[in-house]
């Protein structure tokens, strides 16, 4: 009985035995099996207790690195661990208060400074070098008048020889100083004279006056106006840490291809940056011997800034225009006459300096030229950003085009002309060579047109102010009494048109945005005789529609 109770226990064992949960059978020998659980197990706890310690190991090595990481660092693993931070502090305390005290003190001078805090350039990080003759100096001195503030800005005038300088002098002109004995460099260009040698040293001979807080040089003549508002908007935009070389070419092509198309001409004013200047001033005089032919100071300057490797930056609101290089033999110009063209269609772009204003025409009518810029200097002191640029928009009613040139002039047309040819300059000036023709300048131009009835009656700037309540500025234009021939077109004659009043606010901003012309709408007005225009930024889909 006993054996067959053990057969049939056994028989019921062995199946379970010999089977899987999954009811697969297994293979003789399973009795083994808890020894490859124990093993795992094993592994296992072994893998936990490694990677603990190991963690520990890395946690005690950081905390020992981070008595000698700076205060950004320790700061750092303060945020992420607050409560372990905490109890080694009050540890450390009690155990050595007066270690403690170092500590703190050390800690506060090992952290590190803040960086300086950028901030943008200003008139006063700015030095003017200014290249005068002193056979021309009391005439063109009254130029520098126009411009400078000496309460405000820093410059030094240098010249060849002494000139008398009155009380006045003083207090409106920048210092005099005379330019270096330069005898030692040759020269031999049949043509030129050697003060361009003088000249072209005059950034160097600045920068060895040891000013404080210089970021720019800027070079001009003495007979060069600047916009300084607009200089500055032009210099903001560039690192003044790095080598950079600002101007502008000339308005002649001709002047280009004689000279150089990668050159800043010096009486349109170009700026040089203060570590550019400090690698110039180490090379310059080398530079200067190697380059006796040379005709002028600015290509003397454009072949050291090649070798150098610095390219010309250009921006067009330096003006050339007139480029006067001292001779004793003749003077060279790049374009001459009238320069109402040129002025009336400025570039969308700052105007940032006018040069050589005594061999044109004033820029305004029935005044002296020096009386003419200084009443450019009315509205610029109201709207920097804004002075002479071009706007353009239609009085459909009366078929006529109108071209604003806020602060100069505003032209009338009969009929309607494209924004296309209006943004040309037209040319009422001329080009030095009289054998050139409109493919001698370095832009496009549009002909004086000789149909009688398409002569653009012109309103000249005649005041300016502000109107407080509204801020804008209220500019009048007075019509310019010249006689226009008769027209037969059947249409709204402008001739009837006394005064044109327009309206803009200040932008200041104009230039921290893309480029783009303003826009200007005609506005209704009472008076036959006046006619009101609205300058400003142009609305959401607004455009100088035909």
């Amino acid at each position: 009985m006993k054996e067959s109770k053990k057969d049939s226990e056994k028989e019921v064992w062995d199946p379970i035995q010999m089977r899987s949960s999954s009811g697969n059978p297994l293979v003789h020998g399973s009795s083994s099996r808890p020894i490859p659980k124990l093993m795992v197990w094993l592994i296992v706890f072994v893998s936990v207790v490694y990677v603990i310690y190991t963690l520990k190991l890395l946690a005690s090595s950081a905390e020992d690195s981070y008595d000698d990481i700076p205060f950004t660092s320790s700061l750092h693993r303060s945020l992420l661990n607050p409560n372990r931070t905490a109890e080694m502090t009050k540890e450390k305390a009690s155990l050595h208060p007066h270690r403690d005290a170092r500590e703190k003190q050390v800690g506060l001078l090992r952290m590190p400074k803040a960086p300086p805090r950028w901030r943008p350039t200003e008139i006063h990080d700015v030095v003017f070098g200014i290249a005068a003759s002193s056979k021309l100096w009391q005439k063109r001195k009254e130029y520098i008048k126009i411009w400078y503030k000496p309460d405000r800005m820093r410059g030094v005038v240098w010249l060849d020889n002494r000139v008398k300088y009155s009380a006045e002098d003083n207090r409106t002109l920048p210092p005099v100083r005379f330019s270096s004995d330069t005898s030692k460099f040759h020269y031999t260009n049949s043509q030129g004279h050697r003060s361009a040698i003088r000249i072209s040293r005059i950034v160097t001979e600045t920068l060895n006056m040891k000013m404080d807080n210089v970021r720019w040089f800027v070079m001009g003549d003495d007979d060069t106006v600047f916009i300084t508002e607009n200089l500055i908007r032009v210099l903001r935009k560039y690192d003044h840490t790095q080598y950079y070389y600002i101007g502008s070419l000339s308005e002649s092509h001709i002047q280009n291809i004689f000279f150089s198309y990668s050159m800043a001409y010096g009486g349109g004013g170009f700026a040089i940056s203060y570590p550019l200047a400090k690698a110039l001033s180490k090379m310059q005089d080398r530079c200067i011997q190697r380059y006796p032919g040379l005709y002028g100071s600015d290509d003397r300057m454009q072949a050291c800034m090649a070798e150098l490797g610095v390219p010309l930056t250009k921006e067009l609101g330096f003006h050339q225009m007139f480029v006067v290089i001292e001779t004793s033999i003749s003077d060279y110009y790049d374009v001459y006459g009238n320069l109402f063209g040129l002025l009336a269609a400025h570039p969308v772009t700052p105007l940032v300096s006018l040069h050589h204003l005594d061999v044109v025409e004033p820029i305004y009518p029935n005044v002296t030229r020096v009386q003419a810029l200084n009443h450019l200097m009315l509205p610029a002191k109201l709207d920097s950003a804004g002075i002479m640029q071009q706007s353009i928009c239609y009085d459909k009613t009366r078929s006529w085009t109108i071209s604003v040139s806020w602060g100069f002039a505003i032209q009338v047309f009969r009929g309607i002309f494209s924004p296309r040819e209006i943004e040309m300059p037209s040319r009422t000036f001329l080009n030095w060579y009289k054998r050139a023709d409109y493919t001698a300048y370095s832009f496009n131009t549009r002909p004086v047109s000789r149909n009688p009835c398409q002569k653009p009656f012109v309103f000249y700037m005649s005041s300016v102010g502000m109107h407080s309540k509204l801020n804008t500025t209220v500019s009048k234009y007075d019509r310019h009494r010249v006689p226009h021939p008769p027209c037969r077109w059947k249409m709204a004659d402008p001739n009837n048109l006394q005064m044109v009043i327009v309206y803009k606010k200040p932008d200041p901003n104009l230039w921290n945005r893309s480029p783009r012309r303003n826009c200007c709408r005609v506005m209704k007005t009472k008076e036959p005789r006046t006619m009101e225009v609205d300058v400003g930024v142009c609305k959401e889909g607004e455009f100088s529609e035909i």
